[in-house]
């Protein structure tokens, strides 16, 4: 059984893939969301998706404001550096983590290590 956290999770990406709301893509985002595969259960808590989405929300004028600072601003450097996974992240938090690093203009996620690293590309004025 797919949890609700994680069926949520699906039928978000679905909708932001797709750009439609009707009631027969609902039905097929719905199906598609269950017949995927579940994976191993893991324990997540509602407090820590709480907080990597109002994380997603306060990133969106960050990425605004970095987008109109390469604009106007040659960012000639660029770097990629090694970030620690929190621990004890489930798969859905990490992938949430990925996408909230990558979301920024600034940013992207190169690799995710299964030994607990993100190497993240990063552009930066000089």
């Amino acid at each position: 059984m797919i949890s609700p956290l994680n069926m949520l999770l699906r039928l978000a990406i679905w909708f932001l893939l797709t750009s439609d709301l009707s009631l027969v893509n609902i039905v097929i985002g719905i199906t598609i969301a269950l017949v995927l595969p579940q994976g191993r259960i893991e324990r997540e808590t509602l407090k820590d998706w709480l907080k990597i989405i109002v994380k997603i929300i306060a990133a969106i004028p960050i990425a605004y404001k970095e987008a109109v600072e390469m604009i106007f601003f040659p960012h000639n450097r660029e770097e990629i550096v090694r970030e620690r996974v929190k621990p004890g992240r489930t798969s859905g938090l990490i992938f949430l983590d990925i996408f909230l690093i990558t979301f920024t203009p600034k940013t992207i996620v190169v690799k995710y290590n299964q030994d607990g690293w993100y190497q993240v590309h990063w552009v930066k004025r000089e």
